[in-house]
């Protein structure tokens, strides 16, 4: 009974001290008095999900940062556990992300090559470094300054990352050999090798490409699944259409 000893002492805790200047800069201190074995099931479950998710696109992160694999785990435990203990948030997804990646090797990738020890060093002080500046922009409240972030600029940012992120996938799409950096080296380095395309690589990259697509877009076309998002309680409190998880035995599970 470890846990129920552990929810007495944050409610111990909870009386003792001010619970409101402690849970914003340590959040557990609020919810954790009231947790229990159903919150606890609940948490398992949404654990084992994000694992089974994460590990594939830690990988690719790593790989698309030029960093060997495991530098893509390695990179994603202590973020949650970190978070789950100090963040505010309960929805935020927190770990490596595709345009962090592309700008690791961006930048790192000007100072040595990849699969140097010397890069794998860079980068691994470059996300120190860049831990310090949020840790010092959290201390001192300074999210405020995304505000002077304008849509238009942030929209180009993304745009232009993904299709850099894109460009920079099409060698393994092709199953060839590319070298470069920037999007114009990486283009001119794909026609250079685009005679040397694998056939039998580009066929099964297509074929995944389509049934990703299909399986994201094609349950919404079904008249099941139209009706569960109109009668669901829960998406029409919230404004938006639900995501069908609860199975009424025709219902499907949104995407």
């Amino acid at each position: 009974m470890k846990l129920d000893k552990l929810v007495n002492a944050a409610k111990q805790v909870r009386l003792d001290l001010n619970s409101g200047t402690i849970s914003s800069w340590f959040p557990p201190a609020e919810w954790l008095a009231t947790y229990n074995t159903n919150t606890f099931s609940n948490d398992l479950v949404a654990a084992i999900t994000v694992t089974i998710m994460l590990i594939p696109q830690a990988l690719a992160y790593a790989l698309l940062a030029g960093l060997p694999p495991e530098i893509g785990l390695y990179a994603s435990i202590l973020p949650l556990v970190a978070y789950a203990l100090f963040g505010t948030s309960r929805v935020m997804a927190v770990g490596p992300v595709a345009v962090v990646s592309l700008l690791t090797a961006s930048a790192v990738g000007t100072i040595a090559d990849q699969g140097t020890a010397e890069y794998l060093t860079a980068a691994i002080l470059l996300a120190f470094i860049s831990g310090l500046f949020l840790l010092a922009m959290g201390v001192f409240r300074l999210g405020f300054l995304a505000n002077f972030l304008s849509h238009p600029v942030i929209t180009g940012f993304i745009n232009a990352a993904a299709i850099i992120i894109a460009t920079s996938q099409l060698k393994h799409l092709l199953g060839i050999k590319v070298a470069g950096r920037g999007f114009y080296q990486l283009v001119t380095s794909i026609l250079g090798q685009i005679t040397q395309t694998n056939l039998i690589s580009l066929i099964l990259g297509i074929g995944v490409i389509v049934f990703l697509y299909w399986s994201r877009k094609s349950p919404k076309t079904f008249p099941d699944f139209q009706r569960c998002q109109l009668n669901s309680g829960v998406g029409s409190r919230q404004g938006r259409p639900a995501d069908c998880s609860q199975r009424d035995g025709n219902c499907f599970r949104g995407f």
